[in-house]
């Protein structure tokens, strides 16, 4: 896993707008669609949007069409994409353990908690993707469904 791809841009709150941007386009009767319907439907901004599928479409999530008809379609199965696929496309590094080594200082207590730190840290992350592997775009978007019912 390459930490470092999405440094810099990338804010946290992408993994989840990219997450229900998968799901609205998971819809089966969605043959494609504009950046601009799925902000309003997700009641976001069409550019930070754009930013977002961007990176789905890069990642191979989706693919675009140009034109009158155009916008976003998903290039993958709802069933083949797993949480942990889309987390992974908007990581910006360690999540917890940059913020967390911040903190500690470079005094040898501050140096054994940053070692302490990052271990923790670590296993976190690796807890937190073994969950979201567990799920896909399907999974949610079917749970949607049983919800509205």
């Amino acid at each position: 896993m390459e930490l470092e791809k999405c440094t810099g841009n990338h804010h946290p709150k992408w993994f989840g707008l990219a997450v229900q941007a998968l799901i609205i386009l998971s819809k089966e009767n969605i043959q494609t669609c504009p950046s601009v319907e799925i902000a309003a439907y997700l009641q976001s901004e069409a550019t930070l949007l754009r930013r977002i599928l961007a990176v789905l479409a890069r990642e191979g999530f989706l693919e675009t069409r140009e034109g009158r008809d155009g916008g976003y379609r998903l290039k993958r199965t709802p069933e083949s994409i797993t949480l942990a696929e889309v987390y992974d496309a908007f990581q910006t590094g360690q999540p917890l353990c940059y913020g967390i080594k911040e903190t500690t200082g470079t005094h040898p207590f501050g140096v054994e908690m940053k070692a302490a730190f990052c271990e923790l840290t670590n296993e976190m992350n690796q807890s937190l993707r073994s969950t979201l592997s567990r799920y896909t775009i399907a999974d949610l978007a079917d749970r949607m469904l049983t919800n509205t019912h």
